[in-house]
């Protein structure tokens, strides 16, 4: 009651109070969350300035003769010798005074409007700006560098995304500042006008300017100066030969920007967006290149994509890009390819070639096709991959799975009898219309026999060897038809990384243009690696033991080299029923024909042929040119090497084995028989080791008697082709026999009506498989 009782006046002063002790309260939590507030950002903007000191002690210095030379990268060979540029051979450098100001107007309208205002080399409303863009598009849609960043970069820095770190953008700032404080705006202008990139090889707009319209840049008129000033932000894609549209888009873009900074008149840009963007355009050319230029295009082609695909731009980066090539092996390849050392057909047969080192993986050199026009980065046929190789692939996917997998020696007995392909009524044959009956591996291999690999290759399974022929570089899909047996599509050069690794005993080194990249901050990266072993030392050493056989006495005796331990495998395809009812008198010639080859020292890949059906077709001494090519270049390259064998691992055993004899019997020194390897641990009971005893030259003379009738068919038949009666079947060497033409009328006749069988096919897999064989069923 007495608190009821209590003075009203009373309870109003205690809850002022309370009031005043809350309202004092809040006070003071707003005023330490504003001093909170105002720590963090006075610690984050001294931690940011910590930062940006740290990062900029490090920056490149930086020179007026750096900022006034071309963005160019620079080719050196591995011995540190300066190789070529990748810019022209002459720049037209444009001084200030002979810069139109029209010129100036463009290039500050578009790329930095407010050039000429900011006093420090970096502009934040404009980075703050390209930052709200970006963050609204999720993706880097605005830049925010100043020309004067701009020019930093195209000086020291990498342009690549990859590159694009805190730290790179401090030191950019830091250096773009340092700029501004030595070098006039003028100057500056007149660094980046002479620097840029262009295309085709140019750098500097002067230069840019006689390229595509054969003028100083103050002959230019106003939509032509729009152009050149806008090509820089993406030279490729703004070509106004390739892609005028883009061209024409990026160029109004500039004339937009350059009438909204009051530079032109709304009448000026009426007439320039009107324009043409062909007026007054040069026909498409070429610069003069050197020699040397068009000899390296092929491989200097390679080495640009390769730097592309690490993440630089060869062209804006200021790279020095250490490279593989071998001068003298370059100019070699080019040489035998256009100077008749080696035959052809005739003028229009092509040639793609790919010289590697197996032991590391360098291309040595590279051969993109003869009479090679004097373009930049023409094109490249050592590197298509959409050629079947043939009976080349042999040794990758069929053999070498089946011995690594499966275990299978030299002396497994192999049947070569009439096949169909499993689902359809598709017969395989083989290059000479015969079947040859029970033989070993190692004479499959040697004589190219398509039967027994395509039998290997089932035993296998396709998607155990396309995954072992991935390892090698190889991409041969898991669900292909048997018939990938006889024939992958592959490059040369993947050929010659892939049997590199049967050269290193099993250790497969990816081929590689590049060996290392240096940039002008310092950075360096080197990509040279040890190899992946994707093999046993059993597996590579017992298929070179089996295609040392293919040169001595098999399929590629035209690539043999008299003393020289080497190993190689031919490869013929012969063309679809299609293309023959488009060229009936191409029957029984190849369409491509193939020759990889190897020693310790070096590994070479070839493909011969015809760019189009109707250029011709390899016949004569054709049919011989991969081969004759691989001689004298291997030749060459060897002449100042040790020609070194390979070492059998004490993983396999070497012994005389009874001709044919099933198990594998070993021989007494009167019965026929031949060296046979196998994998230790899987040789029949009582095959046991006796190297010891083993004779190369004595293999050698074993191997000519077996096949002494087959080489004398053989020869009998190319004389009598050169004679003009008889022409080639499938094979790089002729093989043809007078009873080839009812066979090869009578498989016609049978690939004819199985192509009815496989369209009423009801599985699609089985179709599809099916077409597959028929394509590649005559290939060699």
């Amino acid at each position: 009651m007495a608190e009821n009782n209590l003075d009203p006046n009373q309870n109003m002063k205690r809850e002022s109070r309370r009031d005043y002790h809350n309202r004092r309260r809040s006070s003071r939590l707003w005023v330490k969350i504003i001093k909170w507030f105002f720590l963090i950002v006075l610690l984050v903007v001294v931690s940011g300035i910590g930062l940006f000191a740290y990062y900029a002690k490090d920056a490149p210095n930086i020179s007026q003769n750096q900022l006034q030379s071309g963005g160019t990268s620079s080719l050196y060979t591995n011995d540190g010798k300066f190789l070529l540029s990748l810019g022209s051979e002459k720049r037209i450098y444009v001084k200030n005074d002979k810069i139109p100001q029209q010129l100036k107007d463009a290039i500050v309208s578009v790329e930095d409007k407010r050039f000429y205002k900011d006093k420090i080399g970096v502009d934040p409303i404009r980075i703050v700006g390209s930052m709200l863009t970006n963050a609204k598009s999720n993706s880097i849609a605005a830049g925010g560098s100043t020309i004067t960043q701009q020019l930093v970069k195209l000086t020291v820095f990498s342009t690549a995304t990859s590159q694009r770190t805190l730290k790179r953008k401090a030191q950019e700032a830091w250096l773009a500042m340092r700029v501004q404080r030595e070098f006039s705006k003028d100057q500056i202008l007149e660094f980046y006008i002479n620097k840029v990139y262009m295309n085709y090889g140019n750098y500097g707009m002067g230069t840019a300017a006689n390229y595509y319209y054969n003028k100083p840049l103050n002959k230019l008129d106003l939509a032509q100066t729009a152009l050149i000033a806008g090509m820089p932000n993406a030279p490729v894609a703004y070509d106004p030969y390739l892609y005028p549209q883009q061209a024409k888009y990026r160029r109004d873009i500039v004339l937009k920007t350059m009438l909204e900074n009051q530079k032109i008149t709304k009448a000026q840009y009426n007439q320039a967006v009107n324009e043409s963007i062909k007026h007054g355009l040069r026909p498409p050319h070429s610069n003069n290149e050197s020699k040397i230029r068009q000899i390296d295009d092929p491989y200097i082609k390679e080495v640009i994509s390769e730097v592309k695909k690490k993440g630089f731009d060869p062209y804006n980066d200021n790279l020095k890009i250490t490279v593989n090539i071998d001068q003298d092996a370059q100019n070699k390849l080019y040489e035998l390819a256009n100077n008749g050392s080696v035959p052809f057909t005739n003028d229009k047969m092509q040639i793609g070639a790919t010289v590697v080192d197996p032991n590391t993986g360098h291309v040595v050199a590279i051969l993109g096709g003869r009479h090679l026009p004097s373009v930049q980065l023409g094109l490249d046929r050592a590197v298509q991959t959409g050629r079947s190789t043939g009976s080349s692939i042999k040794p990758v996917l069929d053999y070498a799975p089946a011995i690594q997998y499966l275990n299978w020696s030299t002396a497994k007995m192999l049947d070569d009898s009439r096949y169909v392909y499993p689902g359809t009524n598709i017969q395989l044959y083989d290059w000479d219309n015969k079947y040859d009956g029970m033989m070993t591996m190692r004479k499959a291999l040697e004589q190219s026999r398509n039967v027994p690999a395509v039998k290997t290759l089932a035993k296998v399974g396709v998607g155990r060897a396309s995954l072992f022929a991935r390892r090698m570089g190889i991409d041969v899909p898991a669900n292909s038809g048997l018939s990938v047996a006889i024939g992958a599509n592959a490059s040369s050069l993947q050929m010659a990384g892939a049997y590199g690794a049967f050269a290193t005993m099993g250790v497969y080194h990816k081929p590689q243009f590049v060996s290392k990249i240096e940039t002008p901050d310092g950075l360096s990266r080197n990509y040279d690696s040890p190899g992946v072993r994707v093999m046993k030392k059993s597996t590579a050493y017992m298929i070179t033991d089996m295609l040392k056989g293919v040169i001595k006495s098999g399929s590629g005796t035209r690539a043999k080299i008299d003393g020289l331990y080497q190993a190689g495998k031919t490869g013929t395809v012969k063309y679809s029923n299609e293309d023959l009812v488009r060229y009936p008198a191409y029957n029984s010639t190849p369409k491509d024909s193939w020759f990889v080859g190897y020693t310790r020292s070096y590994v070479m890949g070839i493909w011969t042929g015809y760019d189009n059906l109707k250029d011709g077709t390899i016949s004569g001494i054709g049919q011989q040119s991969a081969q004759l090519m691989y001689r004298s270049m291997m030749s060459y390259l060897m002449q100042d090497k040790e020609n070194v064998d390979w070492q059998k691992p004490n993983s396999v055993i070497r012994a005389r084995i009874v001709n044919n004899s099933n198990p594998p019997e070993v021989a007494t020194s009167n019965r026929s028989s031949s060296w046979q390897l196998f994998v230790r641990g899987h040789a029949p009971s009582g095959v046991s080791d006796n190297s010891a005893n083993y004779d190369e030259e004595d293999e050698e003379a074993d191997t000519n008697n077996q096949t002494a009738n087959v080489t004398a068919s053989r020869e009998t038949t190319r004389t009598r082709d050169n004679n003009g009666s008889l022409r080639q079947s499938s094979s790089t060497q002729s093989r043809i026999t007078s009873s080839s033409s009812s066979s090869s009328s009578a498989r016609q006749s049978s690939a004819s009506s199985t192509s009815s069988a496989i369209t009423s096919s009801s599985s699609s897999r089985t179709t599809q498989s099916s077409r597959s064989e028929e394509d590649n069923q005559n290939e060699d």
